[in-house]
This record gives C-alpha cells, structure tokens and sequence, in this order.
C-alpha cells in the first residue's frame, strides 16, 4: 500500500458517515469539472439585510446575495429555504419552472453548511416574511463536516470556545454578544478621540515587566540574546509620553499576565489606560462614569441593564466611599484608629485571614491587612457601580500620597457587580520618592512575592525629566463588555479564549 493509499485509509477511518458522503459528493462534482473551492470571487449586489429593508424599492429588480444554507425545505417541484450572511437570515424560494428540472436536482443534493450564491427578486410570500425568488444559484464552497443537530445545538462550553467558528453559525446570541463586542469597543474610542485624547501605540515586549502587581509571560529575543516580558500593563511607557508633551493619550490593546483561568480572568485580554495632565483622581472618577455610562446609553439605548438578573444602573453618580470606611461598615473594624502594624496582625489573626497574604502576616503592615479586610469582607458587597478610594500607600507604588493623609494615596478602583473594572491613580511625579518605592517593592520580590514591581531604570529617567502633575485610569475592557452583554464568563465575549490544548 502507497504512503497516499495509507493516509486515505486514515482519513476514512476517522471520518463520520456523514463526512464521509459529503466527501464522495465533492468527489462527484469534481469529477464532473464543478469543483466548489474553484469558485474564487462572488459579486454581491445587496446582503440579506438591505434585501428585506429595501424590497419594495427592489420591485422587478434583480438582486444577487450568498449566504451559508442553514435550512432545506424543497419537495416535489419547489421549497422554501433559509441562507444566513452576516445581517441574519434571508428565505428563499426555489421552484422548477424557475431554475430548471436539473438545477433543482442538484439544489436537493446540497447539504446544510453549504455556501450557496442566489440571484433573483424580493417578494413576500402570503404569511408577510420577504423572501428571494431564485432564478439561478450556485454552490461556492462546500462544508465537509455536519453543523450540531439543530435541535440540540452546541451548548457544551468547552466545545463552543474551542470551535468558535461553528458557535457562532449555530448560536445566534453568541454573534449578537461579538458584534456588541465591536461596538462598544468603537464607541470607548470615539469618546476618547471626540475629548482631544491621542490613541498610540505602546510595546508589547519590553525587558522589564512593569506598570502593575502580576506575575508575566517570559520569552527570548535571539538576536539580542535577552529575556523579554509580554505587556502586563501599558502605565510606564504612557507616562513617558505625558513627559514628552503628549497630554492626553490612551493606548487600548492586548495585555498579558501569567496567571490564573476562570470566569473573570484570561491571560491575554483587552485594557486601555489613559492619562491626562493637569489632572487627578477626581477627574478620573468623573470621566469613568461618564464614558460608561455614555457608551451603554449609545450601544443599549439605556443606562440601566440587567447583569444576570440583577439590574445595574450605571447612571452618574457612582457611589464613592474609602477603603477604610467600606471595611468599617461591613466588618465594625475602624483601621483609621489602628495606630501600628503590630494591632492590625492582631486583627488578621482574629478574622482568621492570615492565610491571605502572601507571606507570613508578621511581615506585613496594617495596609496590606486593610487591603485583605477589604477584598475579602467588602468586594463582593459592591452590586451597583462604587468607587472604592483612598487605598493603603504599601499597594500603591506608582500613586500620589492622599493630600492630608499620608498613609493613603490617591487611588480607586471601581466595582460593579462584586468586580473591579478599573483601576486609577493622581500618578506619583516625584522621582525621589518612586525610586523609594521602587526599592520596597524589590524587597517585597525578596520576601517571595514574585507580582511586586521591578525598578524600570528608563522610567525613572523620565520622571527625573519632570512630569506635570496627571490623571491615570486603566479600565478591563473585557469586564466593561460582559455587563453590557449580559455575560457570566469572560471567554463568552473573547473570540478565542485560551484554552488547555487537547489531546
């Protein structure tokens, strides 16, 4: 047996029944010189949309549409079916005195999943659904594997992320939530764009990993013979620019942190950070619910939403209310009364959190135990849209002290639904001082937490240069999309989520 013959024999020992007559069909029209995968362009006059919107306008004319064959009705000598292009579904209807006795043979042998090329005229058929009356049509690719059952579908998630492609022929939602996706991706950017802010381009590898607390991606560039670092953030790079003049710039695109898969988390996922000089966290608190709000008002129609039956309203005014007063109203615990490290390991150890920490809660201070009050007694409280401010200087490396309160800085974090969405900061401009915590943070890497800042050296330089005093926000765009879709796990809204490889 040939190396060919063998691999045939493979093929066809794994293949279904029905990928198996699908095969013998190509085989047959390309034997009779009407290979489907010869067809190389197709000229389309109108799309299943534009049909349906514009039929009486399109009276008597001859219109030309594709789309992929999703439902086959047709005996005796005429039927009704359905193609689906990217607007949604368009009726068609076949008859023999139309095509031909031949061609409406042929029509009977195409299988769902096949994509069919049509041209006729719009008419409505006598329950009122508009529809094409085909005069000709052609077959212009042909589908060798089966669609899922339409009656059952494709709902296993594992199988719906790892074949996108065909949950998104067989679930119609799916398709509503990506193109929703799309706009409201645009509408952040005209928003941005219509305020005088500049979109740029930042690097993804860079050879230090800086800009957040999170674990990155390691790779090896040979040329330079170096490790670099995937993006974990864009911060450093962005303030860089606002040195060099640049005073309203944001930069939207992929990061990538190293870390943990669930439903609210994916290594590679969308972010955009902005800044803007002369500004601090108060402005970034009004522009963050004002672009939210403002893009669910022209994406939804509405500002109120409804995230897996509980309904968020995004209105301005969010709530506002620091990190120490969140904590005492949930817990009773007042930390603006906590006076040394010493009394807030004493309360980690009474509300047996002690294990939250990275290292041993001896070593931390009572900052990084308010920290933990927080997200483990007070995050998930936060439904409706709260902006949670004020937050320990010990977590703050890259912020402004809190004017009148040194032991905070001028941060939030927004939540809504239990989730933060964004993280901002009035931006440290004192180069004395963020080499300080520069330096910390290095000791935190020593102690074993491997999320801590490394010392960017080229930053440094360009603070050193001066920065005017700036507003920073960066928001998970992913985040953002599953409440305006009404999606309970972040892949639900990535195209291509990442996922374990099969065997």
């Amino acid at each position: 047996m040939s190396n060919e013959e063998s691999n045939l024999r493979e093929t066809e020992d794994r293949l279904s029944e029905q990928e198996l007559l699908r095969r013998e069909k190509l085989k047959e029209l390309q034997e009779a010189g009407q290979d489907p995968f010869d067809v190389y362009k197709v000229e389309i006059t109108h799309n299943s949309k534009e049909i349906k919107e514009n039929y009486e306008a399109l009276e008597g004319v001859k219109v030309k549409t594709a789309g992929r064959l999703m439902r086959k009705r047709v005996q005796g000598k005429a039927g009704f079916s359905d193609i689906h292009d990217r607007e949604g579904k368009l009726q068609i209807y076949i008859k023999i005195d139309m095509v031909g006795e031949e061609k409406l043979k042929f029509f009977k042998t195409l299988d769902l999943g096949d994509w069919i090329s049509v041209e006729g005229e719009a008419f409505v058929t006598k329950t009122g659904e508009i529809s094409l009356l085909v005069s000709s049509f052609e077959l212009i690719s042909k589908a060798l594997k089966p669609l899922p059952d339409k009656w059952h579908g494709l709902v296993d998630p594992d199988i719906r992320y790892r074949q996108r492609e065909v949950d998104l022929i067989v679930n119609p939602e799916v398709r509503e939530k990506m193109i929703k996706r799309t706009h409201i991706i645009r509408e952040i950017r005209r928003y941005l764009d219509d305020r005088g802010y500049l979109e740029v381009e930042t690097p993804i590898l860079s050879p230090i990993a800086g800009g957040a607390a999170a674990r990155p991606f390691v790779t090896h560039h040979n040329a330079l013979d170096i490790d670099m670092y995937l993006r974990i953030a864009t911060e450093l790079y962005l303030k860089r620019l606002i040195v060099g003049g640049f005073e309203k710039v944001y930069d939207m695109g992929k990061n990538f942190r190293n870390e943990g898969i669930d439903f609210k988390h994916n290594p590679e996922f969308t972010m955009i950070e902005l800044y803007e000089a002369y500004s601090d966290y108060n402005d970034m608190m009004d522009l963050t619910e004002d672009l939210v709000s403002s893009v669910a008002q022209k994406v939804l129609g509405t500002m109120v939403v409804n995230y897996q039956g509980t309904e968020i309203n995004l209105a301005p005014p969010w709530r506002r209310v620091t990190m120490a007063d969140i904590v005492k109203e949930e817990t009773g615990i007042d930390f603006n009364e906590v006076k040394t490290d010493e009394e807030a390991h004493e309360i980690a150890r009474k509300m047996h959190i002690q294990d939250d920490f990275k290292y041993d809660v001896s070593l931390t201070t009572k900052g990084d135990v308010l920290n933990v009050m927080f997200e483990r007694f007070c995050e998930d409280k936060l439904i409706q849209p709260t902006f949670i401010c004020d937050y320990p200087v010990e977590i703050s490396p890259l912020t402004k002290k809190k004017r009148g309160n040194p032991d905070f800085t001028e941060r939030f974090e927004g939540f809504i639904f239990g989730r933060e969405i964004c993280n901002a900061y009035s931006e440290l401009n004192d180069p004395i001082v963020q080499r300080d915590r520069f330096t910390q943070q290095a000791k935190e890497r020593e102690l074993g937490d491997d999320e801590a800042y490394m010392i960017d050296e080229e930053f440094m330089s360009a603070l050193e240069t001066g920065m005017p005093p700036t507003g920073g926000l960066g928001i998970g765009i992913d985040r953002i999309i599953m409440f305006l879709t009404d999606a309970h796990s972040i892949r639900d809204i990535i195209l291509f989520p990442t996922m374990k490889p099969q065997d």
